[in-house]
């Protein structure tokens, strides 16, 4: 009854955009390639596997305890297959590089190898999940404030060891997978409080990107992530945005826009035209800022609705590549998963079903009342019923039926850890 109820929404919702031009049947095509890169490190707060871990540090954090974490690698590995299971399309893995299959073994981060990560790539194959990669400058002994931005020439050529292992084990999974990994560099490095050597550091961190982009390789991409500060670290960030903006556009680099890393006021949509302008292509880490904390949950808030509205608009829908970035241990974790993923899914629905060929005529002509108000009706469009229909027709809970799988899961799974 309810898949019926459904399919008539969906039709009724086909004609009211066919009057606007608007085809649901191609839009339900473009989300079914609308694949995101979901981030491994919110099944267990961002610990990883390291025999040798410390607590987390490095400009973020993660709060709360809601039981169930992932302790280890089966565990993380079940519980994004089952966050997948409940989110229409298919979609990559983000790993970082502390999530490495040590077997046990001490392996210190200028040591690591593509064989700590040889079954990830198996798994990534046979869960059709192609993955996505990180280095990792944070929560080891040698992070401290400073990692690839350090004059101690022997913690620099550390991480640099680190970033360039990175990038190879990046490049062996996009030749396994035939499909190239996009590896992200971001590191903390930054200052707690006044500081005179700005240009120091970030003449040493960008000694550090240029040897470790020395070598080009064919089957991964890099992507560089700048920060407007990390907890800890508020006063001086080496890595800002205006850093790796005129980096990644010097040496034609794609650049990751992380919708926490910004000032209140500066808008991450607004990025997209301008960036792509001197750059290949993006990356997206699709997060909610919250005053000070950068990685809340995803929601269909202003920001990633008008983000994934001007992606659309500006044709950019190929040079775009979608990676979430939230960690929260205050709710179920797969939960958190699932409504993240889904909401950016809806985010990305909205943009599809705007008749943007309308509007852009109607601005050109002048007609701002017109482009107002078509932006406006679009607001309570029945873009829901095509996000509902693209559920039912990849067999996935719809709407709030995504509760009880995920409570009985968190029964049947989680309370048992």
């Amino acid at each position: 009854m309810k898949e019926t109820l459904i399919h008539q929404a969906y039709e009724i919702a086909k004609e009211r955009y066919a009057e606007l031009g608007i085809d649901t049947e191609k839009v339900l095509e473009q989300l079914q390639n609308f694949h995101l890169s979901m981030h491994c490190w919110q099944a267990d707060d961002v610990k990883g596997f390291e025999v040798q871990a410390g607590s987390l540090d490095g400009g973020i954090a993660v709060t709360g305890n809601f039981p169930g974490a992932a302790r280890n690698i089966d565990e993380l590995r079940a519980d994004i297959l089952k966050a997948k299971s409940l989110i229409p399309g298919n979609h990559r893995l983000n790993l970082h590089e502390i999530y490495g299959d040590f077997q046990g073994k001490v392996v210190d981060r200028d040591e690591v190898t593509v064989d700590h990560f040889k079954s990830w790539i198996e798994w990534g194959k046979e869960n059709k999940t192609p993955l996505d990669f990180n280095s990792t400058s944070f929560s080891h002994p040698k992070s401290g404030s400073l990692s690839l931005s350090n004059p101690d020439e022997g913690i620099r050529k550390f991480w640099v060891e680190h970033s360039k292992r990175c990038r190879e084990i990046a490049d062996a999974m996009g030749k396994a997978q035939n499909d190239p990994c996009i590896m992200n560099t971001w590191v903390h490095d930054g200052c707690k409080d006044v500081s005179v050597n700005h240009y120091l550091y970030r003449e040493t961190l960008k000694k550090s990107l240029d040897e470790i982009f020395a070598e080009k390789k064919d089957w991964m991409k890099d992507c560089i992530e700048g920060k407007i500060f990390g907890m800890g670290l508020e006063s001086f960030t080496v890595g800002s945005q205006d850093f790796y903006t005129a980096y990644a556009a010097k040496n034609n680099m794609m650049m990751t826009i992380d919708t926490g890393h910004y000032h209140p006021t500066e808008s991450p949509a607004d990025k997209v035209s301008a960036l792509l302008q001197f750059i290949p292509e993006l990356m997206l880490h699709v997060s909610r800022p919250v005053r000070w904390d950068s990685d809340h949950v995803t929601i269909m808030d202003d920001t990633t609705q008008e983000l994934f509205a001007e992606i659309v608009r500006a044709g950019a829908l190929e040079k775009v590549h979608y990676g979430l970035d939230f960690f929260d241990g205050s709710i179920n974790r797969i939960g958190a998963y699932v409504i993240g993923s889904r909401s950016a899914q809806k985010c990305m629905t909205k943009a599809l079903l705007e008749p943007r060929g309308i509007i852009s005529g109607h601005e050109l002509a002048g007609d701002t009342f017109e482009v107002l108000q078509l932006i406006e009706e679009g607001k309570t469009m029945p873009w829901n019923a095509v996000y509902d229909e693209f559920c039912v027709r990849n067999n996935v809970p719809v709407g709030n039926d995504i509760i009880g799988a995920i409570k009985e899961y968190e029964k049947t799974v989680l309370a048992n850890r």
